[in-house]
């Protein structure tokens, strides 16, 4: 398998602090999931690969391109699109326009990238003149996640997608990451805590404990037993 995004020896953090710790990854045309628990170091990792925060050590490669030291703009316009936690959106934008936002990059026309996002999320296209502030926690998940394949992402970096929504809202979102993999050729890195639903999407599975990887496997040969040692239980 050809890698697509190669994460050499990274390490990252905050303020002075290494949360990453030497951390080599490598993801190619799947659905690559990273397991752990809270202060794993899920999000972090995900907003190093996105450029979000600076390496201290390491390199990082993205289709063959040294990427290492790359600003966040430079690193979506190559391909990389990138869902953070948090709700990431303009409140004070309609939905509609908070879409327009994503496609600012990308070379397609955007009412054809439009119409794409609107068949994958429906509920968008009833909700493209509301106030983006004024959205459920769930449709806000939904417009993020949008507004980032407006971009035209050959890799989707999605941080904990689906993290306090309810069972419902949950169950559309899998599906959802299920069709943009298969139907889109998208390749997207998951990091989530619902090991259950990942597993039923996930190709291959990173379980990361306190910055560095426990196990990285087949989603198919995880047991619960390594599951329970990677979060620490």
């Amino acid at each position: 398998m050809k890698a697509m995004l190669d994460a050499r020896g990274i390490r990252s953090g905050y303020s002075g602090v290494t949360v990453i710790k030497g951390l080599d990854l490598s993801v190619g045309p799947e659905v690559f999931a990273v397991l752990g628990a809270n202060g794993a170091g899920k999000s972090t990792l995900l907003a190093t690969l996105a450029r979000l925060i600076p390496l201290t050590a390491g390199e990082l490669w993205f289709d063959g391109q040294d990427i290492s030291h790359a600003p966040p703009w430079v690193s979506a316009a190559r391909g990389i699109g990138y869902v953070p936690q948090e709700k990431g959106l303009f409140p004070d934008l309609t939905v509609l326009e908070n879409l327009y936002v994503g496609a600012m990059i990308g070379e397609r026309a955007r009412d054809e990238r439009l119409a794409e996002v609107v068949e994958l999320f429906p509920d968008i296209g009833a909700r493209r003149h509301q106030l983006a502030g004024t959205l459920s926690g769930g449709e806000s998940r939904m417009v993020a996640c949008a507004r980032a394949l407006m971009q035209d992402p050959r890799l989707l970096l999605l941080d904990e997608p689906t993290a306090g929504l309810s069972p419902l809202y949950v169950d559309n979102f899998f599906d959802r990451i299920r069709d943009i993999h298969r139907n889109q050729n998208v390749s997207i890195v998951l990091a989530e805590q619902n090991a259950t639903k990942a597993l039923e999407v996930a190709d291959r599975v990173m379980v990361l404990t306190l910055g560095e990887a426990s196990e990285v496997m087949d989603a198919s040969s995880v047991t619960t037993e390594i599951l329970k040692e990677g979060y620490q239980i």
